[in-house]
């Protein structure tokens, strides 16, 4: 009897083992590609080293796309899944009648982050970027844009009363005015702060608190790829919201210390004087919920910009589900 029950016992075991081994799944990968790489997105890297999107079955791949135009090139073609970048990509698409056109499904920042650099600790006032050259960025890109409506909101009139320079790489743009070139540029986060330790530049002024609130940077994904993968959007999503609740119950010190492996390069220090310089202009979204007024901001700043016609303007519907967003932090 004691045979057949350790028997038994053994057999129990062995299927509870070979259970074991049928259910066990490698986490789904996601292969993401981000605009640019920024203390901006900080609530991203908060999610990667706090384990929120491992929780969720994820493992995310993360690129550097260098561009809005270079993400989103990478999300239609399906070399990446996911893309971060400013909604004007998406808009774009639409406008083009792409059939499988990319969705906005979450919403990361809520103003620009880039802050104006220049080259002499001055008493700033837009008054100042009369007759100078602006370095800001892509031509059709939402910081550019943002930059020329925040110009025309200070009563200097782009490409009249300032040059501003559309010809220099995003990723080029602090080495041109380090080099010598233009007399202000826009910067993101630590490029900017790293500028003015090093001597070659001054931090004058926010550009996202002059523009007020805008869906800056957001996640998106072909509408193939939501259809086919809901789960993992879910999960991508779910991550991102508890990152945003996160940084939003801890110091900027211990946000510094969970981003500092992306950024290995820079202090902890410098990195927690970032952190409170984003938390000041209140840059990131509490939630990844997009709300069609800040969308339909961001229309007039391209309309303005010369970029998009009223006629273009996207049906928020089309271009935005919100259905993730409002699932994760409900």
């Amino acid at each position: 009897m004691k045979k057949v029950f350790a028997g038994v016992c053994a057999l129990l075991m062995l299927l509870s083992a070979l259970s074991g081994c049928g259910t066990k799944q490698e986490n789904q990968v996601v292969r993401l590609n981000e605009v640019t790489h920024s203390v901006f997105y900080a609530p991203q890297y908060v999610a990667m080293s706090q384990g929120f999107f491992a929780q969720e079955g994820l493992t995310v791949e993360l690129t550097n796309g260098g561009g809005a135009d270079k993400v989103m090139t990478a999300v239609v073609s399906g070399q990446s899944d996911i893309g971060l970048a400013g909604p004007e990509a998406a808009i774009y698409v639409h406008n083009q009648g792409k059939e499988d056109a990319p969705v906005i499904f979450a919403q990361l920042t809520k103003r620009d982050g880039s802050f104006l650099v220049g080259r002499t600790q001055e008493t700033f006032s837009w008054e100042n970027l009369r007759g100078k050259t602006v370095i800001g960025g892509r031509a059709g890109g939402v910081p550019e844009m943002t930059l020329e409506y925040v110009m025309r909101l200070n009563g200097v009139e782009p490409h009249v009363d300032a040059v501003v320079d559309t010809s220099v790489q995003f990723n080029m743009m602090a080495g041109a005015f380090t080099g010598g070139h233009g007399d202000y540029v826009a910067l993101f986060e630590p490029t900017a702060t790293e500028v003015e330790l090093a001597g070659k530049g001054y931090v004058l002024c926010s550009i996202g608190t002059e523009s007020g609130e805008i869906p800056y940077t957001a996640y998106f994904a072909n509408r193939s790829y939501l259809e086919q993968n809901p789960d993992v959007v879910q999960g991508f999503t779910n991550a991102i919201a508890r990152a945003q609740k996160w940084i939003a119950t801890h110091s900027d010190r211990e946000v510094a210390e969970a981003i500092a492996d992306q950024f290995p390069d820079t202090s902890l220090e410098v990195l927690e004087k970032v952190t409170a310089r984003h938390r000041e202009i209140d840059a990131w979204n509490a939630t990844p919920v997009m709300e069609q007024a800040a969308l339909e901001r961001l229309e007039t700043v391209m309309e303005q910009a010369g970029e998009l016609e009223r006629k273009d303007w996207v049906d928020f519907g089309q271009l935005v589900d919100n259905s993730f967003a409002r699932k994760a932090v409900s």
